[in-house]
């Protein structure tokens, strides 16, 4: 079991930056793929970002391509965030999760990922 808590959302202006992270616990050590999604009132759960064990590749929305950063210490179990020139469009509860994922197509698919947070709102005002 892998336990996930999200933080560092809130609320920021139009073009601003918010730096999420997120804190594993439990079977860390399981050589696991991470990743970010977020859904907003009324729509599905979209994929955001995600990044492999060893953080050596990285994937991303093309919505946010240019704009997020994720990154991960497995030294200090945690993965992040960087989103920066936040657009309204960016609203939503952010989630992380983990899974056992290794092909590079299955990054982006909600159904490979067996462990959640519990979410984090992360609102952007015009």
């Amino acid at each position: 079991q892998v336990q996930l808590v999200e933080s560092g959302g809130g609320l920021v202006q139009a073009g601003g930056s918010l730096r999420l992270s997120c804190a594993a616990s439990g079977r860390t050590g399981s050589g696991y793929a991470m990743g970010w999604f977020r859904q907003a009132p009324g729509k599905e759960r979209d994929f955001v970002a995600a990044i492999t064990w060893t953080g050596t590749s990285t994937y991303y929305a093309t919505s946010v391509k240019g704009r997020f950063t994720v990154g991960r210490d497995n030294a200090k179990n945690t993965m992040y965030l960087q989103m920066n020139s936040l657009p309204p469009e960016d609203t939503a509860v952010y989630y992380c999760a983990a899974g056992p994922i290794f092909r590079s197509v299955d990054y982006d698919a909600v159904r490979r990922y067996d462990y959640w947070g519990q979410g984090t709102q992360v609102t952007v005002s015009s």
